[in-house]
């Protein structure tokens, strides 16, 4: 799941830590392509602001393990990735890939679009989320290089570009962005209109059922 998704679960929750914690997995990978800590390995530390983040770590890591065994997740990555097929024709991108990516995008405009989340209350969590807390958290985890990371925290607070994900075309768009990471000129524009017919197309598909796996998720948490 993407980073509003997993808030979903925590949205009611005002331990910002956690909440940050519940999302870092995502942000470090982001930052951070090669990073590959395990602190759910790690016993409780002494600090509570460093066990909060924490057991947001370990919700982050419970959430996607769930919702990438369910048969939700199976049956709509699949949908997706006939429907974007052609528009991978000649690209280097797997229509598997573009599937799955473009699902989780659509459930976040989806949770953003009918009222579900507050954008501006998950970036306020950020923001009240202490860098030497964090820092302290990494510091535990062994992460190579924190600056790196604060670096990217910054901007991602800065430029609050999930907010965009309210206009569905702007989710077709962060599509092709997170394609671009890893291949410079993934899509032709031609190739850009089809993924953009396709995201609006099976984001009415899904509308109507779309909670259930939501619901479903925080059943299991709970």
């Amino acid at each position: 799941m993407n980073f509003l998704s997993h808030f979903y679960f925590d949205r009611h929750n005002t331990d910002s830590y956690h909440v940050t914690g519940t999302v870092l997995p995502d942000l470090l990978k982001n930052a951070d392509k090669t990073c590959n800590i395990h602190p759910e390995r790690f016993d409780r530390h002494e600090h509570p602001f460093v066990d909060s983040i924490l057991d947001g770590w370990k919700r982050h890591l419970e959430v996607d393990r769930y919702f990438h065994n369910s048969g939700f997740f199976k049956h709509h990555s699949h949908e997706l990735k006939k429907a974007l097929k052609p528009a991978t024709e000649g690209s280097p991108v797997k229509p598997f890939f573009l599937g799955h990516i473009a699902l989780e995008l659509i459930l976040d405009n989806l949770l953003i679009t009918t009222n579900k989340i507050s954008v501006d209350t998950f970036y306020n969590h950020l923001q009240h989320t202490k860098q030497e807390h964090l820092h302290s958290f990494l510091t535990y985890c062994r992460f190579s290089d924190p600056a790196v990371f604060f670096k990217f925290f910054t901007d991602f607070q800065k430029h609050r570009y999930l907010t965009t994900y309210a206009d569905v075309t702007q989710v077709a768009y962060a599509l092709k962005r997170i394609c671009m990471r890893v291949w410079s000129n993934p899509f032709t524009l031609t190739q850009e209109a089809m993924l953009t017919d396709v995201v609006l197309n099976y984001r009415v598909l899904l509308m109507p059922e779309f909670m259930s796996i939501f619901n479903d998720i925080e059943s299991h948490l709970n």
